[in-house]
């Protein structure tokens, strides 16, 4: 039966009509209306954050005490302030303001507009002449970019730097361009269209004009001459389209230049003479600082790469693929050390999972330099890895990564279950925290209050590795 049904909802909610009512039922307690709905109902009505101020406590109750809060909040300009704004202000923009106070009616923001009282009210009310950068966007002082522009050819781009440059030339000097050693019958062709020959003859005729009137005239421009400051301005603030130099308000910042003029050349990689060449690209100088190691001692240590996966991060403009690496480090005498790291390049993520081993290395504990102390397990997430320790000659009879992992600490005997879940990246871990995690039987003699004696070592004569 479905309970969408008038008669169904009725007999759902206990509502059907009155029966004949029995002294047993008359005394039973009265059955409510249920709604068919999950959320609990509200208990009461939700009340506003903040109460509304009545007029009685802001005076305005009467006419006359209307007048007096517009007045007193919302005054009228002096003859004194007009006088002011007149020097500020042309006539036009004086009556606009004029025309501005004369529209808006003081009751009408008396009775409907809120001053606000609070530390982050605006500084003013009704005078925008002042900029606030924090409120207020940029002006744009430049206008709306010409629909019909294009970019600049070489001949109109040649044009517009020679008159850029005329400016810090001293007054009546001539200068000559590449179009005044050509014919006549050339001077009207565009450059790109000029022979070879032609164009080979203007220029170097062009070159010896230029080396007579430096020999000749001595041009020395010196402080007239264009700064570091103007030729980036070119560069930077010179429109290249064909709008007269006009530029336009754009929402893309502008570009620094491959070489910035004052700055190119002074700025190099901090390369340590101490590495002797053997560091260039400055990949190993944070681990240097963090480590106090120098980079023949961090090249030194057996770093290897055991696991390479790639994941996906879902985001709104799609899956983002990136690769995660995990390696370990070691120098093969008790230092093991294990590292991750994510990239979108692989090569990068193999980099930052090696210098993060080396930067995770720990001592790890050995029994005569070639096992562990005794049976040790470790379990991360699902995977648990069970380490034993094995006598001499036994070799390393485990997984292909803890073999990996037992060369780089130094590990010559041992042997490894891994009885439930095999996955790659919880081994690795399990695998090094059972290695750093192993009991220490110093520790334990002394925590018992004996003294730990091999008896190998007393009874052969120490001779026992």
């Amino acid at each position: 039966m479905s309970v969408a049904r008038p008669a169904a909802g009725r007999l759902f909610s206990r509502c059907l009509a009155a029966s004949p009512v029995t002294p047993a039922a008359s005394r039973a307690a009265p059955v409510t209306c249920r709604h068919l709905h999950s959320s609990a109902p509200l208990e009461a009505r939700r009340r506003p954050r903040f109460k509304s101020i009545p007029a009685a406590k802001m005076g305005l109750q009467s006419p006359e005490q209307i007048e007096n809060f517009a007045k007193d909040k919302f005054p009228e300009y002096t003859p004194e302030e007009k006088e002011e704004l007149r020097k500020v202000y042309s006539p036009e923009h004086m009556a606009a303001l004029e025309a501005g106070e004369a529209a808006i009616n003081p009751k009408d923001l008396t009775i409907q507009g809120r001053l606000r009282d609070d530390p982050y009210r605006l500084s003013y009310i009704d005078d925008f002449k002042n900029i606030q950068p924090i409120i207020d966007k940029r002006p744009k002082t430049k206008p709306a970019p010409n629909p019909r522009a294009r970019f600049m050819g070489m001949e109109e781009f040649t044009d517009d730097l020679v008159k850029w440059a005329e400016r810090f030339f001293p007054a009546g000097m001539e200068t000559k361009t590449i179009k005044d050693f050509v014919t006549d019958n050339l001077k009207d062709v565009p450059e790109e269209d000029w022979p070879s020959s032609a164009r080979k003859k203007a220029e170097k005729q062009l070159q010896e004009y230029l080396l007579a009137t430096d020999g000749e005239m001595g041009i020395d421009l010196g402080e007239n001459g264009p700064s570091s400051i103007d030729v980036l301005n070119y560069l930077l603030e010179r429109s290249t389209m064909t709008d007269n130099g006009q530029g336009s308000n754009s929402a893309v910042a502008p570009a620094l230049p491959n070489q910035v003029p004052g700055v190119a050349g002074r700025y190099k990689n901090a390369i340590d003479p101490a590495d002797e060449g053997l560091d260039d690209a400055g990949e190993y100088q944070d681990l240097k600082k963090q480590t106090d190691l120098g980079v023949k001692a961090l090249k030194s240590f057996t770093v290897k790469t055991l696991l390479l996966r790639f994941v996906s991060n879902q985001t709104r403009l799609g899956k983002i693929r990136s690769a995660s690496v995990m390696a370990i480090a070691g120098n093969k005498d008790g230092w093991l050390g294990l590292g991750s790291a994510k990239s979108v390049e692989i090569a990068i993520a193999v980099q930052k999972a090696k210098l993060a081993a080396i930067r995770n290395m720990q001592p790890i504990s050995r029994y005569e330099r070639r096992t562990i102390y005794g049976n040790v397990e470790a379990k991360i997430s699902g995977s648990v890895v069970r380490l034993s320790a094995r006598p001499p000659g036994f070799g390393l009879r485990v997984p292909s990564r803890i073999f990996e992992m037992c060369r780089a600490a130094g590990i010559r005997d041992l042997a490894a279950k891994i009885p439930r879940s095999r996955n790659p990246m919880n081994t690795v871990k399990a695998t090094f925290k059972a290695l750093v995690n192993q009991p220490d039987p110093e520790e334990i003699a002394i925590g018992r209050g004996k003294k730990l004696v091999d008896v190998r070592k007393v009874y052969y004569g120490g001779a026992v590795y």
